[in-house]
């Protein structure tokens, strides 16, 4: 068994992260976390392994002919002055439906971007993006790349954010393809896998041909958390940004008797 410790600054990190109106960012990215997307000089940032997840998605579609990227990586600064931007344009209704405050955006983890469908004017705001056509066709494939439409209608209570078609964020596979598969936001699949504690009774997913187990490990502040790992199980961990921290863990024998299929048909 590998032992890993967890303290709880680390709380604030991870692809799985609650960003919200009760939940701050903790932790921002660096710059060189960040990587660009989309054409060239778009001047949109994204989480490095988000950045590339969404090329790899895009070059599957030839996404970028048609679709626009129009916001990602914020920094406090530049949520402030979209928020005062809105205010003055649109009110405060428009604003704290459809901005969030600064500090509370999840645009500061740099997990989250907001698309458009590519035109000659595109709403920094609120940009167009149907359910047709290349914008149909991402996000059907989305959550196989690790992306969630985030603020989905019929969701405004749970969110606290009006239904944003365009707004995306990254939480990773199989996690997107979880809350895909059962409606759920990501502040209802976090309370979900609390109901699943670590070393107890894992959540367990089947597909891709891999076993997948989710668990919920708590953390309290000021102290650290203890994490036994097997070492013939790939695993990650990401904090939740509230309460403790969520762990992936990868069935090592599901992977090694796949990799052993592929290689016997290749024979």
């Amino acid at each position: 068994m590998r032992e890993r410790i967890l303290p709880w600054e680390a709380v604030g990190v991870g692809s799985l992260v609650l960003v919200n109106g009760e939940h701050p960012c903790r932790t921002l990215p660096s710059r060189r976390e960040l990587a660009a997307v989309g054409p060239k000089n778009s001047g949109v940032m994204l989480e490095r392994r988000a950045a590339l997840l969404l090329e790899e998605l895009m070059a599957k579609l030839r996404g970028w002919e048609g679709i626009a990227p129009v916001s990602g990586w914020r920094s406090l600064q530049e949520q402030r002055d979209t928020w005062e931007e809105a205010m003055v344009k649109e009110g405060p209704e428009f604003t704290w439906k459809f901005v969030a405050r600064p500090g509370h955006s999840e645009h500061h983890t740099g997990l989250a971007i907001d698309l458009g469908e590519r035109r000659e004017k595109i709403d920094p705001i609120c940009p167009a993006f149907p359910d047709q056509g290349i914008c149909g066709r991402f996000r059907r494939l989305a959550a196989r790349y690790g992306f969630i439409l985030r603020y989905p209608a019929g969701k405004e209570a749970v969110t606290g954010i009006a239904h944003e078609p365009w707004h995306f964020r990254y939480v990773g596979t199989p996690h997107a393809l979880i809350m895909e598969e059962r409606g759920l936001v990501l502040e209802e699949y976090i309370q979900l896998l609390r109901r699943h504690p670590y070393g107890e009774r894992p959540l367990v997913w089947k597909g891709c041909g891999l076993a997948v187990e989710i668990s919920f490990l708590p953390a309290v502040p000021g102290d650290r958390a203890q994490l036994l790992q097997r070492e013939d199980w790939p695993w990650a961990v990401s904090g939740n940004n509230a309460d403790g921290f969520i762990i992936t863990r990868w069935n090592g024998t599901a992977i090694r008797e796949r990799v052993m299929g592929k290689e016997r048909a290749a024979g």
